[in-house]
């Protein structure tokens, strides 16, 4: 069984979307679909389409280090799949993310673009199909078996921004076999309209650079919401 994470703070317009458009709740494969809601998400979440194929695992600490950990506690899954509830995944996600394991992989990302077909965002798209500085980004939806997450202890609760990272180096330090599939997820824009281009791209390369430092995390989360505008959170 596939088990696919998401964590969501009033995230019902983007869940809305993804579950209209993702085809993985009705995959012949066996997957649960767990969402993974803060203790402070307040909009109605019983509403949305489909909410009787999604398992909702209300979550007794904000953060998606803390919400991603308490829904793989409870997953039944051997594989674990991380998707952020503004990311559609294509059509073959849960075929790629098998085919994957087959071929001997404990872990994988996916290289995505965005909703917004503008030349400067196919740039940074490009990056994610190749493994770099950048690779290991939540955006890129990481999946990985089980075993092997609980081996790696988790994703850190106290790395309150950039976890996707923390954890990232974590598998690299372990030499986890992983590789990145190259069929683009669709990644919303929003922060990019919210912000200027340079704004979120000089931001994302300060935070980057200053996690590998060894920056705390509760430093780097209150540098990033001084940085970036992100009204779309709630």
């Amino acid at each position: 069984m596939i088990s696919i994470i998401i964590p969501a703070h009033n995230e019902y317009q983007n869940l809305q979307r993804l579950f209209s458009i993702a085809s993985f709740l009705e995959h012949d494969q066996l997957i649960e679909v767990l969402l993974a809601l803060s203790p402070c998400n307040t909009d109605e979440i019983e509403l949305l389409d489909c909410i009787d194929k999604v398992k909702i695992v209300q979550c007794k600490n904000k953060g998606r280090a803390a919400q991603m950990n308490e829904a793989a506690g409870v997953a039944m899954g051997k594989t674990l799949v991380f998707l952020h509830a503004d990311v559609v995944p294509p059509a073959e996600f849960i075929d790629n993310i098998a085919q994957s394991l087959d071929n001997g992989y404990d872990a994988g990302f996916f290289s995505y673009r965005f909703d917004k077909d503008k030349w400067y965002l196919r740039i940074n798209a490009a990056f994610t199909a190749k493994d770099g500085l950048f690779t290991g980004g939540g955006d890129q939806c990481l999946f990985i078996r089980k075993e092997a997450f609980e081996q790696l202890g988790r994703f850190n609760e106290k790395q309150v921004l950039m976890e996707d990272f923390e954890f990232f180096d974590r598998m690299k330090k372990k030499n986890l076999p992983y590789t990145i599939v190259k069929n683009d997820l669709v990644v919303s824009a929003r922060k990019y309209e919210s912000n200027s281009y340079l704004r979120v791209n000089l931001s994302n390369f300060i935070l980057v650079v200053l996690f590998k430092l060894g920056y705390p995390g509760n430093k780097l989360k209150s540098l990033h919401n001084k940085l970036i505008r992100t009204p779309y959170n709630g």
